[in-house]
């Protein structure tokens, strides 16, 4: 047992002095074997200098020396001075998932966000399908963008670091994705990003069977969003979750604004008046079995 702590305190030094940019090793590392060795000493991301120190060169020739090993997919460059070593099963793809890097892409960035939307639904096991894109939330404007098999979509969300998250462990770590109440009413109020109003429905119904949701949590967080998007999001939970004491819910749709509210905003206006959500519905919903 003994053996084993000093073995972790050594491992764990190790890691914190690469981090540092003062890497332990006793000789440079060879460009073929890089990806290879950060990942086996625990190494999610490399900025360019502690890449450069790795190598035992300097900072303006390692694109060049990893050049190679980045065509054969050992590496993957998500922005601009960070690298990040993908492990062997993930090569033939052109890089890792994106739950794997996006931690450090923002860190590096350093930008705040959360995942959201339709990839925050598959994370709390609630998306129909599975979401061609990963949507992140940012504090600031990120350019989207396509790594290997990734394609990255950022969008600018007000409040966001007044919005919970969760922490979801992944192998490189941890990533933020939105709670299930935030992820709810970001899918109510960005109905276009999300596939239409059905495909909104659907996901709603199974994230509300999936997980727990909470009443009270949506009515605090709920002057973050338009009063249409809390209100869709109670008319959804009314009538294709069973979701049950949504007194104080509609309470806070009636209170929110005077003017009633669309169910569809990718729709005509217009409708009959739901006056128990103050939700015209100018749309039918179909949700998927």
């Amino acid at each position: 047992m003994r053996i084993l702590i000093v073995f972790i305190r050594i491992r764990n030094i190790m890691i914190h002095s690469v981090k540092d940019s003062s890497l332990a090793i006793a000789s440079p590392v060879r460009a073929p074997q890089a990806a290879d060795w950060a990942l086996s000493h625990g190494l999610s991301s490399l900025t360019t200098q502690e890449a450069a120190e790795l190598l035992g060169t300097t900072a303006n020739q390692v694109p060049q020396r990893l050049a190679t090993a980045r065509k054969r997919g050992e590496w993957m460059t998500p922005a601009r001075g960070l690298w990040v070593p993908v492990p062997p099963e993930y090569r033939m793809w052109g890089g890792s998932p994106a739950l794997e890097f996006i931690d450090a892409m923002l860190a590096h960035l350093k930008t705040e966000y959360y995942l959201g939307w339709l990839s925050a639904a598959a994370v709390h096991g609630a998306a129909h399908h599975a979401p061609q894109v990963t949507q992140v939330a940012v504090s600031r404007m990120i350019r989207s963008r396509v790594i290997g098999r990734v394609r990255l979509e950022f969008f600018v969300r007000r409040n966001l670091s007044l919005l919970p998250y969760k922490l979801q462990t992944v192998r490189s770590g941890n990533v933020r994705v939105s709670t299930i109440e935030v992820t709810a009413l970001d899918l109510c109020s960005d109905i276009a990003t999300c596939g239409g109003m059905d495909n909104v429905a659907t996901v709603i119904a199974s994230l509300a069977e999936a997980c727990k949701l909470s009443v009270q949590t949506i009515v605090k967080i709920g002057e973050f969003y338009s009063p249409a998007a809390v209100r869709r999001l109670g008319w959804l939970l009314e009538n294709y979750a069973n979701l049950p004491d949504l007194c104080t819910l509609q309470a806070y749709a009636h209170g929110c604004s005077k003017a009633a509210s669309v169910l569809d905003p990718l729709n005509k206006p217009g409708g009959t008046l739901d006056k128990k959500w103050m939700v015209r519905i100018n749309s039918k919903v179909e949700v998927e079995d």
